[in-house]
């Protein structure tokens, strides 16, 4: 196989130094250009022309965040931030970026130290790897597209169709490209939706708490971690820990567990759709997003075969087509959905309240 290509954003000579001596290690990755700052990078991209591009945020007179999404408007490829400003703590910043097209984040070695960069560098190279893989879809340059806290979409419940037989439970599974699959779904469901949502999302460590709060910012639900103990209330949408898989025990209180995921993946997405067919039946949904490898086809078959709805979000809205490709293939996925069309089918399954005036 041949290298992946890659160019380097970064204004500091000794981070970009340190990145290149850990990635010239490599027999996989071949650096075909670094570049001071967002400009330097566009000019360089065409002759270039790298798989993967990775960039730090802060530069002058382009950042990061600007380079984003300028290279998905003219040359869409897949892009990995590397930054101090990507630390666990710096939610607006991750998933402004993320919202802006770039793939994934890789918090840099807060140090400097060469000994800490190279005890990163599997995982870096793992990330890198990973994105060469994905393929991407221009955006449009739009005005709107900031840092800043976007609007959520509102829908008048009075519009909704009554489905007797109404969903108890939706199950949601995502790994790569899912944060923003899921801020889709979410923001454009109203606050009385009277179904818990429950998820599993493939994560870095330390990303979980950033993910819900920035969720918890632009949606009308309440978002937070599943606790032990908790039965699923309506209007909430709940996240699997991320050292651990979330089921229910007998009673349909939330457990952790340590389930054995055949993906090797935790949260496991299997272990949650498995543990919602089980619970609710018939009255379950699975919905399977965004993401890389095969968690969540098992587990999309159980709802099947409970009688619940499937859903697995379509090829032309993924980031990574690898999941809901695989599910779909083995034919237990009902409906095919673009990212966002998954919300007002929902409506259409639930219960809305009836208001007594």
């Amino acid at each position: 196989m041949s290298p992946i290509k890659v160019l380097i954003v970064e204004d500091s000579l000794i981070a970009l130094e340190l990145l290149q001596r850990i990635l010239r290690d490599s027999a996989e990755v071949e650096i075909v250009g670094t570049a001071r700052n967002g400009r330097e990078a566009l000019e360089l991209i065409p002759t270039a022309n790298p798989d993967v591009i990775c960039t730090d945020l802060h530069m002058a007179p382009i950042d990061g965040f600007e380079l984003t999404k300028e290279v998905m408007a003219k040359f869409p490829r897949p892009i990995l931030v590397i930054s101090n400003s990507v630390q666990e703590d710096d939610t607006r910043n991750i998933f402004g970026l993320l919202q802006a097209g770039a793939v994934d984040i890789f918090p840099k070695p807060m140090s400097g130290d060469y000994t800490e960069y190279e005890q990163v560098k599997q995982r870096l190279l793992a990330k890198i790897q990973m994105l060469s893989q994905v393929r991407v879809k221009a955006r449009s340059l739009s005005p709107t597209h900031s840092l800043a806290k976007p609007f959520g979409t509102k829908i008048d419940p009075s519009a909704i169709a009554q489905d007797p037989n109404a969903l108890k439970a939706i199950a949601i599974g995502a790994s790569t490209g899912g944060p923003q699959a899921i801020h889709k779904v979410l923001t454009s469901l109203p606050q009385d939706f009277s179904a818990p949502i429950i998820c599993a999302q493939h994560i870095g460590e330390g990303f979980l708490a950033g993910l819900i709060n920035w969720l918890k910012e632009d949606a009308q639900l309440n978002v937070k971690i599943a606790q032990i103990g908790e039965i699923p209330a309506p209007n909430t949408v709940y996240f699997a820990p991320e050292r651990a898989h979330l089921e229910f025990d007998a009673e349909g209180k939330f457990i952790y567990s340590n389930f054995t995921a055949s993906t090797g993946t935790c949260p496991s997405i299997d272990a949650l759709f498995r543990a919602v067919a089980r619970r609710y039946g018939n009255a379950s949904a699975s919905i399977l997003l965004t993401g890389m490898g095969n968690d969540g086809v098992i587990g999309t078959e159980a709802v099947a075969a409970a009688g619940g709805i499937t859903i697995a979000q379509s090829e032309q809205s993924c980031l990574v087509f690898g999941m809901a490709k695989l599910a779909i293939a083995t034919g237990s996925v009902q409906h095919v959905l673009n990212v966002d069309e998954i919300a007002p089918f929902l409506l259409t399954k639930i219960s809305v309240p009836v208001s007594i005036s």
